[in-house]
């Protein structure tokens, strides 16, 4: 392909098992994509879906020029379908990451383009309001704090995949290869200059959510432990405070023996000390063993994800 004739902009939706919400997308991404006067490729990545979505995907694909089909050979994860996206992802300009279930509309493309002919390499969505259930809203809310209060990098508030990157930051991505991928915090270790845009994030349009309670946690503990030193650095903590209470306890029983007073014996204290320091240490044996985990699959060196087969229709 001549590079007069590659796109500017490259829309990448990861889908897994989206039939429901199928043609909602591509409909306003049509009417996005009209509306633009860009070049512009859209990558639909299929994250090993059982239901309909990679037919309606091919059958786009091999009837519509500017889509492109991207069929993973199983279900590798939400974050590895979007580095899949960026891998074959042309370019010239930049990579506009979007979820598939229409939570992140993609009609704030045109915000994003705006920032970024203004200088920024990066513009990431900040979500000022949430439509999910209370609960899950403030879990959210919790989590995005104690994550920058702790991370060793800014990452930024409310901030999901929803953004719009450079082709510098793209290739940049590109070459990182961790195997417990955490890509808004990548996106904010590689530096450049980015903003923030504000937004209101919407209910799914059909379907239901992919991300359950354990793929959440295994997300929230991949932001925590690949920036930030403070888990590994609480076993020293822990270990302080244990000791501390430990001589505090030993002092007081000294105290109390010395003037007379009764010292507890046998089973209460034993138990007080097996629970303490069996529980800080097997709360030590788990930081480390999520450390240990990740170190473990990263020098195996596996592909992040393997691809099947690209569909595009053919000039």
């Amino acid at each position: 392909m001549n590079k007069e004739n590659l796109p500017e902009i490259s829309i990448i939706i990861p889908l897994f098992n989206e039939q429901e919400v199928f043609p909602i997308l591509i409909e306003r991404i049509n009417a996005v994509v009209t509306s633009l006067e860009k070049n512009i490729e859209v990558i639909l990545v299929d994250d090993g879906s059982t239901d309909q979505t990679g037919v309606l995907m091919n059958n786009l694909s091999t009837s519509t020029p500017h889509y492109t089909s991207v069929f993973l050979s199983r279900n590798f994860g939400h974050e590895k379908a979007i580095s899949a996206g960026l891998s074959v992802a042309k370019s010239t300009e930049a990579c506009f990451i979007l979820d598939g279930d229409l939570q992140d509309p993609p009609e704030l493309l045109p915000s994003f383009i705006k920032k970024m002919n203004q200088g920024y390499d990066i513009t990431y969505g900040i979500r000022q309001n949430r439509k999910e259930n209370w609960v899950l809203k403030n879990c959210y809310r919790l989590y995005y704090r104690l994550q920058k209060s702790v991370a060793t990098i800014d990452i930024p508030l409310d901030a999901g995949d929803f953004c719009l990157i450079s082709r510098r930051v793209t290739d940049h991505l590109n070459e990182m290869q961790e195997e417990s991928l955490y890509l808004r915090g990548l996106r904010s270790w590689t530096g450049f200059k980015q903003i923030g845009l504000p937004y209101d994030r919407e209910l799914r349009k059909g379907g239901k959510s992919k991300y359950s309670i354990k793929l959440l946690t295994k997300l929230a503990f991949n932001g925590l432990f690949n920036f930030s030193e403070f888990p590994i650095r609480l076993i020293s903590k822990l270990g302080f405070f244990t000791i501390s209470i430990a001589l505090i306890y030993f002092f007081y029983n000294l105290i109390k023996k010395f003037y007379g007073a009764g010292v507890p014996e046998g089973y209460t204290s034993l138990l007080f000390a097996i629970i303490l320091f069996s529980g800080v240490q097997l709360l030590s044996l788990g930081i480390l063993g999520e450390y240990i985990v990740r170190v473990f699959f990263q020098v195996k060196k596996r592909p992040l994800f393997i691809i099947e087969k690209v569909v595009k229709k053919h000039d």
